[in-house]
């Protein structure tokens, strides 16, 4: 069964950090494209960083651009959001998904159009 699972969310305060991460099962994280989006009330989905399969593009919201960072562990089918200088406003229900999407660079920023995505954490930043 391909499943994804959100974890790592939590209360911090204003400019402290969250590691998020994605565990993958029944897949194989190598062929998968990736994106990570967030749900806050109020202000709708908001996509926040795509990672290729092969890790060759990896892109960010101008929003947390400079202060998070993707990765993955394709051994350990693992996929991470470094969250730093968290802000108040990145407060949102944070979701990732996946896609087969061997040696594609582009990746939308559509959480629809991937086939896999995950429960979400949540993230709350206090001021």
């Amino acid at each position: 069964e391909v499943q994804l699972v959100e974890s790592g969310g939590g209360l911090v305060q204003s400019g402290g950090s969250l590691r998020l991460s994605c565990a993958a099962s029944g897949f194989a994280l190598s062929w998968y494209g990736m994106i990570c989006v967030r749900l806050a009330p109020g202000r709708g989905l908001e996509w926040v960083s795509s990672l290729s399969s092969g890790a060759v593009t990896i892109d960010y919201a101008d929003s947390v651009k400079g202060r998070f960072t993707i990765s993955k562990d394709n051994a350990k089918k693992m996929v991470y959001l470094q969250m730093n200088s968290l802000k108040p406003e990145d407060t949102a229900m944070y979701y990732c998904a996946a896609d087969y999407l061997p040696c594609r660079t582009g990746l939308s920023m559509v959480i629809n159009n991937y086939r896999y995505r995950g429960q979400g954490t949540q993230v709350t930043v206090s001021s």
